[in-house]
C-alpha cells in the first residue's frame, strides 16, 4: 500500500477510537465535569500547528523506511529530545549546561556513525534528511505542547491532532498522485488496525499511566528502548544488517537521550 494510504488508516482508525472515548467523556457524569469538544480561536490555531507538525513528523519517518532500515531510522529519530533541549536553549533562554553540550556532541557522533553504517557505503542522504526532519518536527511538537499550556486533556488534544493527521494523509495522497487503496483482505485490515491501536492508542494511554506510576524521568529513560527494540526486530525478523559501528552509534544516541532526561 502507498505510504499515504497506510498512514490514513492508522490515524483514521485511531481517531475514530479517540473520538468515541472523547465523546463519552463529554457526556454529563455524576461527580465530575464533562469535557466539551469546543475550542477557542486561539486554541484552534495551536491545535492546527500541532496537527501539521505531527503530519510532517509521521510522513517523513514512514517515507524514510523506503530507503533505509527501520531500526537505524528509529534510532536517528531519537535525537528529538536533544533537538528539544537545543530549541529551548536558543529560543526560550533555557540555561545550557555542560551535560546538554555533551549530549549534543554524543548524538552528533552517533548519527555520523549510523550514517557511515558498516563502512562500505553510507546511508542514503535523503533518508537521513527525512528522519532528521521527522525528529525536528516532533521536537517542535513537544515545545508547542509545553509552551502553549492547553487547558484540555490529552484525549481532547489527540482528538484534533489525529483528525488533522488523517486529513493530511488524504491531501498528501492527492498532491503526490498516489492511488488511495484499501487494505487487502482480513490480513491487511489486521495490520492497519494494529497500527492504529498498538503504536497510536496504546502507546499514548500507557505512556500517561507510566508517567503517573513510575515518574516522567523513568518513563522517558525506558522510552529510549524504542529504537533498540526496532533494531532487534529489524535484525531478527527482517534480516537487517547490524555491525559494531551501528551498535556504537546507537549507544551514543541513547546515552545522549539519557543525559538530557536525567538533567531535567
Amino acid at each position: 500500500m502507498p505510504t499515504g494510504s497506510v498512514l490514513f488508516y492508522r490515524f483514521g482508525l485511531a481517531w475514530l477510537i479517540i473520538a468515541v472515548v472523547t465523546m463519552v467523556r463529554s457526556l454529563p457524569q455524576r461527580g465530575s465535569r464533562r469535557e466539551s469538544l469546543r475550542v477557542s480561536s486561539h486554541q484552534f490555531l495551536i491545535l492546527t500547528a500541532l496537527g501539521l507538525l505531527f503530519v510532517v513528523s509521521s510522513l517523513t519517518l514512514y517515507l524514510s523506511f523506503k530507503v533505509m532500515d527501520a531500526g537505524v531510522a528509529s534510532t536517528i529519530l531519537f535525537t528529538y529530545p536533544v533537538m528539544t533541549a537545543v530549541i529551548m536553549a536558543l529560543f526560550f533562554h533555557e540555561r545550557t549546561t555542560w551535560s546538554t553540550l555533551a549530549a549534543i556532541l554524543l548524538s552528533l557522533v552517533g548519527v555520523a556513525l549510523l550514517y557511515w553504517g558498516d563502512g562500505t557505503a553510507p546511508l542514503p542522504i535523503g533518508g537521513v534528511v527525512l528522519v532528521l526532519l521527522s525528529a525536528l518536527s516532533y521536537a517542535l511538537y513537544i515545545v508547542v505542547v509545553n509552551r502553549s499550556q492547553l487547558p484540555m486533556s490529552s484525549f481532547k488534544i489527540n482528538f484534533y491532532v489525529l483528525l488533522y493527521c488523517a486529513l493530511g494523509m488524504i491531501v498528501y495522497s492527492l498532491l503526490s498522485g498516489q492511488p488511495f487503496t484499501l487494505p487487502q483482505g482480513a490480513e491487511g485490515w489486521f495490520y492497519v488496525g494494529w497500527l492504529a491501536i498498538v503504536p497510536a492508542i496504546m502507546a499514548l494511554v500507557l505512556m500517561v499511566y507510566a508517567a503517573k506510576w513510575v515518574g516522567s524521568t523513568t518513563t522517558a529513560i525506558l522510552g529510549a528502548l524504542e529504537p533498540l527494540t526496532a533494531v532487534l526486530i529489524g535484525v531478527f525478523v527482517f534480516d537487517e544488517h547490524f555491525t559494531l559501528t551501528l551498535a556504537i552509534g546507537i549507544a551514543l544516541i541513547l546515552s545522549a537521550v539519557c543525559i538530557i532526561v536525567l538533567k531535567h
